[in-house]
């Protein structure tokens, strides 16, 4: 298993950890996403997944939910 750990940039409650949980647990082969929220600020977000992930996909996944990857 491969862990990536990303900064999500403008989440601020529970529905935004939801989106981005959701998109980004959509690419082929993520087993897991962890985020802890930093309400307005960046927030870390761990996925774990069966092999290394495509950053531009990553980064599609996070703008498709509404935010940015840092």
């Amino acid at each position: 298993m491969e862990t990536t750990t990303l900064t999500v940039q403008g989440m601020t409650c529970g529905h935004c950890v939801s989106a981005v949980k959701e998109e980004i647990g959509a690419i082929a082969g993520v087993a897991e996403v962890q985020v802890d929220l930093v309400e307005g600020g960046d927030s870390p977000v761990t996925v774990t997944s069966e092999s290394q992930l495509n950053r531009e996909d990553l980064a599609a996944a996070v703008d498709e939910a509404g935010y940015t990857l840092v």
